[in-house]
């Protein structure tokens, strides 16, 4: 039986393909989806893809994989950078997460550097474009067999 990988995203990514394409590319969250969803089946995932532009939405899903996934790749977007509520979900969860960022966030402005996700994650990727994305779920896949 498939395991269920949840792939979160936050705020601004259902904006992707319009927003400033120079450092996330022209994909949208809808290709990164179809993307996960490929590669997550030949990994024997089944993928719940999600997109919220609001803080408390994404931790409501954190608690909810908590209980019926096998593992997260989470985009918290800006959060990423503020969200001591994220950082607390995630360590209330007992399933490895790996935080994603499309572009590499430490080669940017300065308040990007830090992430208040990685000290409670199982690792970050960064700075592979939506490729990210699929990283996160072989990373997923090794830790969860």
């Amino acid at each position: 039986m498939a395991q269920t990988i949840f792939v979160l995203n936050g705020p601004n990514l259902n904006a992707l393909g319009k927003r400033e394409p120079g450092i996330y590319g022209g994909k949208t969250l809808k290709d990164i989806e179809a993307d996960c969803k490929s590669v997550g089946e030949g990994l024997g995932f089944v993928i719940d893809f999600r997109q919220s532009n609001h803080e408390g939405v994404l931790v409501d899903w954190m608690h909810e994989a908590g209980d019926t996934a096998a593992g997260v790749a989470i985009n918290p977007g800006a959060y990423g950078h503020t969200s001591i509520a994220l950082h607390d979900a995630i360590r209330a969860i007992s399933i490895p997460v790996v935080e994603v960022h499309i572009s590499n966030i430490h080669a940017r402005e300065e308040f990007r550097h830090k992430s208040m996700i990685a000290p409670a994650a199982k690792g970050m990727i960064c700075g592979f474009g939506p490729h990210s994305y699929i990283l996160a779920l072989h990373a997923l896949k090794s830790i969860t067999q």
